[in-house]
């Protein structure tokens, strides 16, 4: 595992080492430990990364708070509101979970473009507003829990939405911290949907912010730049796994499937 961990984090120190070198440094033989901040300004001010950050961090959080309010309210139908149908309907949402996002492009496109939301953040976090996983997951958590619990609940003059808040939702917190991690960490990091909504700096996100600044003539063959700007994309991503691990694990392995 030590090894596997080592292959893994070459790319990786090779990455912050070239972010910290200058550039005269970076390209010569032998191991240097000169140190410098100045491709980091030159990066902010070679592009809007600003910009980018606060689209990405818009984007993200908006997608997954309107994530949280649809798959909290599908699973909890499909775990304990009995109606005609419910698991023929729940196996067909299930669908989309075997469809690669990727083969939906075209047609999310026409429809963003039919909707006037080409180039918005809006455009950005549409198709992702429902998660079949997401239902899946919370759907398994829920039918684990006691129906006792509803029944008490019910029993003290609870309606199904205080059912929900008060049991239901506090009690399957590591699952939607499982989930947080997964939705977070895959929107920060999406690239080709973002690429093909957005046109302008003021809507791009960190991963085509950051290809646009790579492949730019001033800075493509500039590794300390390139590897400078990299490093901010991942930073956040980083720091936040470095500082929540713990919880993290923990969330994974009181979230199993069962059911």
């Amino acid at each position: 595992m030590l090894l596997f961990a080592a292959v893994w984090l070459i790319p990786l120190v090779w990455m912050v080492r070239n972010a910290f070198l200058p550039k005269e440094a970076s390209i010569g033989a032998g191991w240097s430990w000169q140190f410098t901040l100045d491709n980091f300004s030159r990066v902010w001010e070679g592009a809007p990364f600003g910009q980018y950050m606060w689209n990405t961090l818009l984007v993200t959080t908006g997608i997954f708070a309107v994530q949280i309010f649809t798959l909290t309210l599908a699973a909890y139908a499909f775990a304990r509101v009995a109606f005609v149908g419910r698991h023929i309907l729940f196996m067909l949402f299930l669908v989309q979970i075997m469809v690669p996002a990727d083969v939906l492009i075209f047609s999310n496109y026409q429809i963003i473009n039919e909707l006037g939301l080409l180039d918005t953040k809006i455009g950005i976090m549409l198709p992702y507003f429902a998660s079949a996983f997401g239902v899946f997951l919370l759907r398994q958590a829920f039918k684990q829990l006691p129906n006792e619990l509803e029944e008490a609940a019910r029993v003290e003059g609870c309606s199904s939405l205080g059912i929900l808040l008060r049991i239901y939702m506090p009690l399957s917190k590591p699952v939607y911290l499982s989930f947080a991690i997964v939705s977070i960490s895959f929107h920060w990091n999406d690239f080709l949907w973002p690429l093909i909504v957005t046109n302008s700096s003021e809507n791009r996100l960190l991963t085509v912010g950051l290809a646009m600044f790579a492949k730019s003539t001033e800075a493509g063959a500039q590794w300390t730049d390139v590897s400078a700007a990299t490093l901010i994309v991942t930073a956040p991503m980083l720091i936040g796994f470095l500082v929540f691990q713990r919880q993290f694990i923990s969330s994974f392995m009181h979230s199993g499937i069962k059911g």
